[in-house]
Parts: C-alpha cells; structure tokens; sequence
C-alpha cells in the first residue's frame, strides 16, 4: 500500500519534466517544494501549493512532473500529473495523480554547475557544529577571521572550491557566498564536510576542495537548485540565437 512507503507531512520536490509548462506558462525545468497533506488512493494524493518568498504557485492542471518524496522510510521517486486544485481552511491544495510506481532512490543525484563566484569559510569548533545540529537559530562568529575561496561549481548537494588555504579532508567549515544574478544580495550560510582535497598541478600552493551540505536551510537549497535552472536557461537561450 502506498502508506506503507509515505506519509503526510513528507516533503515534495516537483519538476517539471522536459517539455513541460510552470506557472508563468512558459518551458521549464523548475523545481518546487511542497509537502503531503493526504494520501487519497493507491495513485492519488492531495499535497500543499507550492511557495516562493511567500508568493503562492498555482501549478497549472493537467501539469506533468517528476515527483522526488522524501520520507522517514527513504526517498522515492515517480511520475504524476496535477488532477486538481482547490482551497481549504484557507489553503491553497493541489491533487496529484501517480502515473507510475514509486521507485526507491539510493541518493538524491543533483546536478553541478559550472561557474565562479566568491566564499568565505572558516573551520568550525565542535562547540560550533554541536550548537548548529541542535538549534536552528544559531549561528557562528562572523567577527572571526574568514578565509577567501572561489567556487567553481555548485550543485543542491554540495560544491567545489579552491582555495591558497590548506584544509584537510572531513573538516567542516562555516562558509558564506551569494548568488550572482540573483535580485536579492541575501547570503547563504551554510555547513560544509570536505569530502576530496587535492594541490592543483599547475597552480602550486592552490587547492581544490570537494564539499558537501551537511547543514543548509531547505529553503537555501531551493534558490540554489532555482539559480542553476535559471542561468542553465540562460544558456540554452544564448546558443539557440
């Protein structure tokens, strides 16, 4: 039974698939985060309209999208369209009809993109990272000293950076960045593990990192994933002129 995998409250990531439609009307590949709010059927359940900066999505019926659930017994993955949308109790709702299966995700793939823009990091204490796990609000000494990196891709996942600072592989640092072309100059501050370390060959006394999120606001995490489809777009527009 499909309550044997997922559950209200679970949290909904919804892409649109290749050759799909957003919001705006427009060809995307957006993704937008929702949660369960029933499990109406065998293929069918009823989830929460997608929000942005407090702006409501209204996903057009009939929409098609890649579906990604993250529940406590794994993350599943599957195929749906938008069958409804209505209002209750003040909420907007959207019904969602499963057109396949759920199938099991050993890990969430996300996709690198290539760019090059500024971070500041710093290692961080295990006083730091205790506090950071156990309270959202907190946040570390900024006052401290922070070291310069550039970051050469970025994914929902993690990031790639270099650095004339040397780090060692499983540190976790405290890193801060913008976005560019992004409207807003808000600042993600997020949690980092350095997975790989390696001295560039030809940039002596340079390294290059491999990192990855172990704390960052699911709501950071959606801007990112949203900047990539939008410079990815960019991109796809340059070429086709």
């Amino acid at each position: 039974m499909l309550e044997d995998y997922i559950s209200p409250g679970d949290r909904v990531e919804l892409q649109t698939v290749q050759g799909g439609w957003s919001v705006d009307g427009k060809e995307d590949n957006r993704v937008y985060s929702s949660k369960i709010a029933d499990i109406v059927s065998e293929d069918r359940i009823d989830m929460m309209m997608p929000m942005e900066k407090g702006k409501l999505l209204l996903l057009p019926v009939d929409g098609e999208f890649n579906v990604f659930i993250y529940s406590r017994r794994g993350q599943f993955q599957c195929f749906g369209k938008v069958a409804d949308r209505y209002r209750t109790n003040n909420m907007y709702m959207l019904t969602m009809d499963l057109l396949s299966g759920l199938q099991k995700m050993q890990r969430r793939a996300y996709y690198r993109f290539p760019c090059a823009f500024e971070m500041k990091c710093r290692e961080l204490t295990d006083y730091e990272q205790l506090a950071m796990q156990s309270n959202a609000f907190f946040e570390p000494n900024t006052q401290d000293s922070l070291l310069k990196g550039v970051i050469v891709d970025i994914s929902g996942g993690g990031v790639r950076f270099v650095s004339v600072h040397r780090f060692e592989e499983g540190q976790i640092l405290y890193a801060i960045f913008k976005l560019p072309s992004r409207r807003s100059a808000e600042e993600y501050r997020v949690c980092i593990r350095l997975l790989k370390a390696r001295e560039l060959e030809n940039r002596p006394d340079t390294y290059e990192y491999r990192a990855q999120y172990t704390i960052i606001d699911e709501d950071d995490r959606e801007d990112i994933i949203h900047y990539i489809f939008e410079e990815e777009r960019k991109i796809r527009k340059k070429q086709e002129n």
